[in-house]
């Protein structure tokens, strides 16, 4: 992967400055530090930071066709870049580099608009077509890999990064105060919009088109799902099989690297799956990387060393504690560039650190496999609800949670009348859209009420009514397990767990993640399984454990899914925080920002220094609350934590 920057001015005849284009470069190097490269002609201005895996000598960018009409910046790879090569040639094609990145130029020569429809990858990318004064973004079907636009009077600017296109000086660093609200009902902002005013983001699986002055948006690519009735069924060994051989080639493919190639390691089904396959291909030199927590209730180092000590990997293990993750936070929410709700990426950016120590440039990751197949406990939680919801009344139906949540004290009256308020929300309207998720965004809701005023007046209307009233209408017509599927697949996966705790984790590193489970081909043969081959009764992932169940050792395959999860206000709140916590969230800090009531602020610190163990919700806020005012020092006012 790579940073791209550039601008396209609506005034054909004025030329970028390069300068200005140097430093919209400059402030994505860490996502290039290998080289970089610039195209500039009346008009348009292409810029590039390289990080080199493909072609190491021979694929600097912008690249170009043989003509030099049709130029590319890219991040990303083409996995089936091979193949297109071999069809372009066969075609007349002649090519002046060995990268995945020209194919793309003369696959667009060749299909035109439809040459996305052809590749199998992860990326973001700009093709500028001199003689159709054309510019097109695209950003991948999954959205693994960013793209940012703004738009002004008299250009567009884009970039991997929103930092790039604060370099530019096109659009000043300012709060969108429906980004926050979004982020705070759904952990992030979503696509087009971003946590700053004027700054937008290209979804995943669309394009868009700026030709003659007009800008257009087309969706080339979106999850789907079957009507009722039409969803796939068979042999349970045939499925097995199938998904079996296309995972492996999603993983074959992502193997294409000119530079070592590891793997991330977590102890789960999914990354331990990964690494079944690819110990396969790569017994001899096949590297692992973990990492694994202080607190026993979050460490999972036990489940990796199985699976090493099953496969006989070279296994490399980062150990974290609250004081590292005090640490790293100022510089994870720098290179996420919005807050966060979670302290969870900041041990992923340590992980990448660990792989770029050992002299690793890519490595695969599991991230994917509980969207596409069926595995996140949310999925559950639904299913019992939805069977609660036939009868509102029923004492022992929601007592069905207690197989999801055993440590639930579920006799209690106060425990029951905490289960009907939290996992009760929606249950009066099971045919809502959103229904599975309505819980989750309740809780995490909560943090709205740490707002000032000046805020909350601000914000107009609901997320979450902005959210459903966004949905395709074909959603309310397909299995509720597919409902919840989607919803995730375009709420959290692209918008935090690719973003914020991916791709930004990894580059901020310089490491490129690959994600087989993200392969097109695999999404779209597990949209089409009946939920059935998903989720069995209570039990996740069903499919998947079967066919692997040769591969991997039983205690992987058998034990209860344990989330990604990583201490929270634990790291902050103590006898001798951080500087810059106790500056950012002292009454002064917090009023000199103006987002978040003092008082109530301080009423919440106070609550979790006396607390043992404090409650999910005020983590969230906590941390919430802190990457924020961390997000303004760093962007708005131009602070530099080191």
């Amino acid at each position: 992967m790579c940073g791209i920057a550039g601008t396209l001015y609506f005034d054909a005849q004025r030329l970028p400055e390069q300068s200005r284009l140097e430093r919209m470069v400059q402030a994505i190097a860490h996502r290039g530090p290998d080289g970089d490269g610039y195209h500039i002609e009346p008009g348009v201005g292409l810029g590039h930071a390289r990080l080199s895996i493909i072609d190491i000598g021979g694929g600097a960018q912008p690249i170009h066709n043989g003509r030099r009409t049709v130029w590319i910046t890219y991040n990303g790879e083409i996995f089936n870049y091979i193949e297109l090569r071999q069809f372009l040639e066969g075609r007349g094609h002649r090519f002046y580099t060995h990268t995945d990145t020209e194919v793309i130029v003369h696959l667009y020569e060749e299909l035109g608009d439809r040459f996305v429809d052809e590749l199998n990858g992860q990326f973001s990318f700009a093709i500028w077509d001199q003689l159709k004064r054309r510019m097109l973004l695209v950003r991948d079907r999954a959205g693994i890999l960013p793209l940012y636009y703004a738009k002004t009077a008299d250009e567009l600017v884009f970039a991997s990064e929103v930092k790039s296109i604060l370099a530019s000086g096109a659009v000043p660093a300012a709060l969108d105060p429906h980004g926050i609200d979004e982020l705070m009902t759904f952990w992030a902002p979503q696509a087009p919009r971003t946590m700053f005013q004027g700054i937008n983001q290209l979804g995943p699986g669309e394009m868009l088109i700026v030709e003659n002055g007009r800008i257009a948006h087309k969706k080339y690519w979106e999850w789907s799902f079957p009507e009722p009735g039409e969803h796939r069924r068979g042999s349970q060994a045939d499925l097995e099989h199938e998904l079996r051989e296309i995972l492996s080639d999603a993983t074959r493919l992502r193997l294409r690297a000119d530079v070592p190639v590891g793997a991330y390691l977590s102890g789960g089904l999914d990354s331990s799956t990964l690494v079944a396959l690819l110990q396969e291909r790569v017994p001899q030199t096949l590297r692992t990387f973990s990492i694994g927590f202080d607190d026993a209730g979050l460490d999972e180092s036990v489940h990796q060393r199985t699976v090493v000590d099953y496969l006989r990997t070279s296994h490399n293990h980062v150990q974290c504690s609250t004081a590292d993750i005090a640490r790293a936070f100022p510089r994870t929410i720098y290179h996420s560039e919005m807050p966060v709700l979670r302290t969870a990426p900041a041990p992923m950016q340590m992980l990448s650190g660990l792989v770029r120590r050992s002299d690793v440039k890519v490595v695969l990751t599991g991230e994917g496999a509980d969207e596409v197949l069926g595995g996140y406990d949310i999925f559950k939680e639904a299913k019992v609800r939805h069977f609660w919801a036939q009868q509102p009344e029923s004492s022992w139906r929601p007592g069905l949670l207690k197989r999801l949540y055993p440590y639930l004290n579920l006799t209690s009256a106060q425990s029951a009348a905490y289960l009907k308020e939290f996992f009760g929300v929606g249950l009066q309207n099971p045919n809502d859209p959103c229904f599975s998720h309505l819980p989750r965004w309740a809780t995490t809701a909560q943090c709205k009420l740490f707002w000032s005023d000046d805020l909350r007046g601000r914000v107009e209307g609901s997320a979450v009514e902005r959210l459903r009233d966004s949905l395709p209408a074909q959603v309310r017509s397909w299995h509720r397990f597919n409902r919840g599927e989607y919803l995730e697949a375009k709420t959290l996966l692209p918008s935090y767990l690719l973003s914020a705790q991916g791709d930004r984790m990894l580059m901020a590193s310089s490491v490129e993640g690959r994600f087989p489970f993200l392969d097109h081909r695999l999404i779209e043969f597990a949209n089409r399984l009946h939920p059935r081959y998903k989720m069995r009764v209570l039990k996740e992932k069903h499919l998947l454990k079967q066919a692997m169940r040769e591969r991997l050792p039983a205690a992987i395959l058998q034990r209860h899914k344990q989330p990604y999860r990583a201490p929270d206000a634990a790291a902050f709140v103590g006898s001798q925080p951080p500087e810059y916590v106790t500056e950012l969230m002292s009454p002064q800090g917090i009023a000199r920002y103006g987002y978040f009531d003092a008082d109530k602020v301080a009423r919440l610190v106070a609550k979790l220094q006396r607390a043992k163990v404090p409650a999910a919700r005020d983590n969230m806020a906590f941390v919430g609350i802190l990457s924020t005012q961390l997000w303004h020092a760093q962007f708005v006012a131009g602070r530099k934590f080191e």
